[in-house]
């Protein structure tokens, strides 16, 4: 049973990962400013860096921004565990991955808004897949994968 929701999962969540292609994301380390621009675009490393990552940081001296490139596993373990510290107030850390090229730069505006894993807070909203990552990580930790 264990083993099939396993690879059900694996089945909705590896075509957003890619097999072997190279993402672009923006990259940049505590800048005031939303980094989004062509100087800042950088190329992944094919086969390990398949997901871009951004963080929003609320401090008192106003929103500061990091990107970069990170493999997905990295970047959605992040990204859950930083989900109770991102409120959009001051102190709040707000983590988000993406896998399409460039989707850690500018936000667009959307007709719906998109799932989420609870409430969502201005600048930022979860992955849809939020709620798979405890169940993938339980069904690993009983096959003993983990």
């Amino acid at each position: 049973m264990a083993m099939v929701l396993l690879a059900s999962l694996v089945a909705v969540l590896l075509p957003a990962i890619g097999a072997g292609l190279q993402i672009q994301c923006y990259q940049c380390e505590e800048a005031a400013h939303d980094c989004s621009l062509p100087d800042y675009v950088v190329n992944c490393t094919v086969n390990v860096q398949d997901t871009c990552q951004q963080e929003v940081l609320v401090t008192p001296d106003g929103v500061h921004y990091r990107k970069s490139c990170a493999s997905s596993g990295a970047c959605l373990i992040s990204s859950s565990g930083y989900q109770q510290f991102c409120t959009g107030r001051l102190h709040s850390v707000c983590i988000s991955c993406c896998s399409q090229p460039l989707c850690n730069g500018p936000r667009r505006r959307r007709s719906q808004p998109p799932a989420s894993c609870g409430p969502a807070p201005r600048l930022w909203r979860p992955a849809p897949f939020c709620r798979l990552l405890p169940l993938l990580l339980l069904l690993m930790l009983g096959e003993g994968l983990v």
